[in-house]
């Protein structure tokens, strides 16, 4: 029997505030997510608590904290999470500036879940999950999206 190797992902990610200052080369940014494992075992998958981490150029913005739970054999577990993020603690600021000014912010994210499978409840495997992933952040679009929201306010 193969044990296979649970997935992390990042599922939608539902943008709350988003503000971006290229002149100080700063941006702010909460929205929420769901953190999916993916678990294609005949066994439970029980792990620990983790953390994910989101970087700018491999420097960190901002970490959440993934609780301690089981993924179900055959299933996929869900976790609700609300993130918040800013640049305050990059060491560098003059390429995020650029970047700001050319209205995209592409930041990466990576987890570690580490745990055991159990299979037919009597063998379990050591297995760790891991998550390295990109996100790309259209700032035009969300600017363009927040000035038609305050102009239709402004209509009503």
């Amino acid at each position: 029997m193969k044990v296979k190797t649970p997935k992390v992902r990042l599922g939608n990610i539902n943008v709350q505030a988003l503000n971006s200052v290229p002149a100080t080369s700063s941006f702010n940014t909460k929205f929420t997510t769901k953190i999916r494992v993916k678990n294609s075992n005949w066994g439970p998958f029980k792990f620990d608590a983790g953390t994910v981490t989101f970087l700018y150029q491999g420097a960190a913005v901002g970490k959440v904290v993934i609780p301690k739970r089981k993924a179900g054999m055959l299933s996929t577990k869900k976790i609700d999470v609300e993130v918040s993020l800013n640049s305050n603690a990059l060491p560098s600021r003059s390429a995020l500036g650029t970047e700001l000014s050319s209205g995209v912010l592409t930041l990466s994210s990576q987890a570690t879940l580490t745990g055991k499978v159990e299979l037919m409840f009597i063998m379990k495997k050591k297995k760790s999950a891991t998550m390295d992933c990109t996100t790309t952040f259209d700032l035009s679009a969300y600017r363009r999206s927040k000035l038609y929201t305050a102009q239709e306010e402004e209509m009503r």
